[in-house]
């Protein structure tokens, strides 16, 4: 949130500060002939299975498959081919993992491994940004925020605001998609911050008086007031300082120019970044919000999680 001090929370803190859900799959068992002329092929791991509306996706127990699912999640991500359906169930799962591998440096050595070179500057950068804002905050009280989640914007029309904002004001289209989807998960999250922050692009009222025109709420009108606030600070001589005078931490900034890098190399990378879900992290544990989640007050984690199991 542009202008808070570290510790002062925002949407975008709660928001990627995601949990994982690990469910094994079981490979099946291969059978043996009685004589064998040769040795059976080792079956392929089973697809893993889909999860339930409003519940987070299950992720092998093993981090070397769950690095190889990501691997297949990722491609799958990228090709042009890939129906909608898939594409979705491709982005959670990634997002999963990403997180999962996050809060689990001891896997490093497991998971990285089996990432192909290719793949590994986007890697690199999502498992550091994931960390970057896990230690950003620690987990809430045990309650769920008063938001709404609802669908971000068509992903076309995001990605023009953020190439209007930067033929305007000079900031990089990726470093406002990054800032966005840290931020409110690209406009997923409607609410309030704790310190005030409004909008998709969470704006103080004294920073939207100064930099908005139009609606704090509106992703065009945001995305083109964070554009012009970023070109104000610098961001054309010093994009780090820039980034910090949004939200002053350092592992913000960190964060932000992981996925603007990860955005910048490759513009795919987008159609997973979109299709995220949204995490609660509390003191219980990690909740996913899906889109609908709509309270006016703050609500006991338990009482949604009985209705709403993840």
């Amino acid at each position: 949130m542009i202008g808070t001090p570290r510790l002062a929370a925002s949407l975008a803190i709660a928001a990627v500060l995601l949990g994982g859900c690990s469910q094994s799959t079981a490979a099946p068992e291969i059978p043996v002939a009685p004589i064998p002329i040769e040795d059976p092929a080792p079956a392929p791991p089973p697809a893993p299975a889909p999860s339930p509306s409003g519940a987070q996706p299950r992720l092998a127990a093993e981090p070397a498959q769950i690095a190889d699912d990501l691997v297949a999640d990722e491609l799958a991500l990228r090709d042009p081919s890939t129906p909608e359906p898939a594409l979705v169930a491709a982005a959670r799962r990634q997002q999963a993992a990403y997180r999962a591998i996050g809060r689990n440096p001891d896997w490093d050595a497991i998971a990285r491994e089996r990432i192909p070179a290719d793949l590994l500057f986007a890697y690199d950068r999502n498992v550091d940004a994931r960390r970057q804002l896990n230690a950003m905050a620690p987990p809430r009280p045990n309650t769920l925020p008063p938001w709404r989640i609802v669908a971000p914007a068509p992903a076309e029309e995001l990605l023009g605001y953020y190439r209007e904002a930067e033929a305007a004001t000079g900031v990089d289209w990726n470093y406002l998609a990054a800032i966005n989807l840290i931020e409110t998960r690209l406009g997923s999250i409607a609410g309030v911050s704790t310190a005030g922050a409004q909008g998709p692009m969470q704006f103080m009222p004294q920073t939207w008086a100064a930099y908005g025109r139009g609606d704090v709420n509106a992703p065009r009108d945001a995305i083109m007031a964070a554009g012009r606030y970023l070109a104000e600070s610098g961001f054309a001589t010093n994009r780090d300082r820039a980034l910090f005078a949004y939200n002053n931490a350092n592992a913000y900034v960190r964060a932000v120019s992981d996925y603007a890098a990860v955005l910048g190399a490759d513009p795919a990378a987008f159609a997973g970044y979109y299709r995220w879900d949204v995490y609660y992290y509390t003191t219980a544990g990690e909740v996913l919000l899906p889109i609908g989640f709509a309270e006016s007050t703050r609500i006991p984690v338990a009482d949604y999680l009985a209705t709403h199991p993840q």
